[in-house]
């Protein structure tokens, strides 16, 4: 690795760089340090992609976005719905040694909701956002209960939820003596080691895990085996230190930038993996501007998008069209939801017409942040729209300003990209709502919004798949925004890795050797 990349860096990270990776350590870089070892309270998806390797909770997101026992061996739901009795895993042990109880998930459940622990989704839970547990009791050591005061489709989704740290079941021995946090005593495949701020977080196998059934890793579920000594996440926030590092062999596996990708798949001794995550890229309209407020002008504007080329450009061809609100790699993704918009320019201009457009501007925000595609985005929609006789100008802002612009809805288009929600209920509910009580809404159909309330409270799968057909048609008529595809989560890593793969960007350390 040449030196210009490494003085950089903290001379600790440097060192570490500038050494082959050791047997039996993997070594992963991260683009900055994690904000605390405290499950679900002061995090970011980086500090995720390293706890959610040492905490577990009573259940978990697998692949297709099903939500699965995990430290429960099954949940059962009473016939109205308000009572959840969660059968706990026998023989569970904590990283020091314990044997998880429900008293110990009473204790976490506690902790979660008192409001001195800042806890994240603690708004979820008590009736904040409209859904209250009532109640927690724990009717003997294997057995956990809650109740809740209304039916909920999504109680056991947004239980699972990363971050919320999977409502994490921790020992009393997480807190010290006086009652403040320590670090994470769980029951996770892998124990938090040393924390060195700035540099480097440590973890190292627990040979006491007991993992859940299965013949692979499923998401968060499945086998979980921890077949490696320690782990080594470096901080190395660089993508061209991170990308040279790769192709000298001192670091194992990282996220990478799109662009990249072709020139580390032609190294012999890297994979490169690119799935799909449930994340959005999209192009939202302000449905009460003067001109955007004419749904002839928008779906003019769907249909003068190539998505196959805009797509394929904006993700350096990584990407896949995707007009539906459900990510792909959801149970509920299915045919309704492959039909997206048809690039048409003659209809694009016959719409216009129908619209009386007269050649005015429509302004799209956008930023130059490296791993989003917004500017390119925008670029490519700015030409497409063009090409169909709209007006189309782009204004980039710094990110912080964009974001305002986003939450105040003082804009007319915006190349924007929303975080993955994998239950679709919580998807719809991240565009679709009020304005006048949420300005940052974009979707704001009465039929709309009565869909998704039904869909927070149906939990029979096969009517909820009825509920987003529905929603969907009626979003590809509206055209509130386009969705255009769901984010790429680019990873390489070393071929002397078995095993190793990632989940909503994530890695996931259990199932994974080394082979030197």
């Amino acid at each position: 690795m040449t030196g210009c990349l490494l003085t950089a860096l903290p001379l600790g990270i440097a060192a570490l760089l500038a050494t082959p990776a050791m047997a039996e350590t993997m070594t992963v870089a991260i683009t900055a340090d994690i904000r605390s070892s405290e499950p679900g309270v002061n995090r970011d998806d980086n500090t995720d992609g390293v706890i959610l390797n040492v905490v577990e909770g009573l259940v978990a997101y697998a692949e297709d976005a099903r939500v699965k026992p995990l430290l429960a061996k099954s949940v059962d739901v009473s016939e109205d719905g308000l009572t959840y009795t969660f059968s706990l895993r026998e023989g569970i042990k904590f990283h020091n040694g314990a044997e998880m109880t429900s008293a110990d998930v009473l204790w976490s459940w506690q902790r979660y909701m008192d409001p001195a622990t800042e806890w994240r989704c603690l708004p979820e839970f008590d009736g904040s956002s409209g859904l209250k547990v009532v109640s927690a009791e724990t009717p003997d050591p294997g057995t956990f209960v809650m109740k809740l005061d209304k039916p909920s489709a999504l109680f056991l989704a947004t239980l699972a939820r990363t971050d919320c740290a999977m409502t994490a079941i921790l020992h009393k021995d997480s807190l010290k003596a006086d009652g403040s946090w320590d670090k994470p005593v769980a029951t996770g495949p892998f124990k938090l080691g040393e924390w060195k701020r700035g540099e480097y977080v440590t973890l190292t196998r627990f040979d006491g895990y007991q993992s859940p059934p299965g013949d692979k890793p499923d998401g968060y579920v499945g086998s979980k085996r921890p077949l490696i000594e320690d782990a080594r996440f470096l901080i190395v926030p660089d993508a061209a230190t991170v990308k040279a590092a790769l192709l000298g062999g001192s670091l194992d596996a990282s996220q990478v930038v799109d662009s990249d990708v072709p020139e580390l798949k032609q190294n012999a001794a890297l994979t490169v993996s690119a799935p799909q995550v449930a994340s959005k890229h999209a192009l939202l309209f302000q449905t009460r501007d003067r001109l955007l407020s004419n749904v002839k002008l928008r779906q003019a504007i769907a249909a003068s998008l190539d998505m196959e080329q805009l797509v394929a450009a904006a993700s350096n061809g990584l990407g896949v069209p995707n007009n539906s609100a459900v990510p792909v790699n959801s149970a509920y993704y299915d045919e309704v939801h492959k039909r997206g918009y048809k690039h048409d320019v003659e209809r694009a201009k016959a719409l216009l017409a129908e619209a009386g457009y007269k050649g005015e501007t429509v302004t799209i925000l956008a930023n130059q942040r490296v791993h989003v595609p917004s500017y390119a985005v925008a670029v490519m929609a700015q030409a497409m729209m063009q090409a169909a006789g709209i007006k189309a100008e782009i204004e980039v802002l710094e990110w912080a300003t964009q974001l305002d612009r986003y939450q105040t809805g003082k804009y007319q288009m915006q190349s924007f990209s929303y975080s993955s929600r994998l239950d679709p209920a919580l998807s719809y509910e991240q565009f679709a709502g009020p304005k006048d009580e949420q300005p940052r809404k974009i979707w704001e159909n009465p039929k709309a919004l009565a869909l998704l309330d039904q869909a927070y409270v149906v939990a029979d799968e096969n009517k909820r798949a009825g509920i987003f057909h529905e929603m969907h048609e009626l979003m590809m008529e509206d055209t509130p925004l386009i969705v255009l595809y769901n984010g790429v989560g680019s990873w390489a890593y070393s071929s002397r890795l078995e095993g190793f793969s990632t989940w909503e960007s994530k890695p996931r350390l259990w199932e994974v050797s080394v082979v030197d």
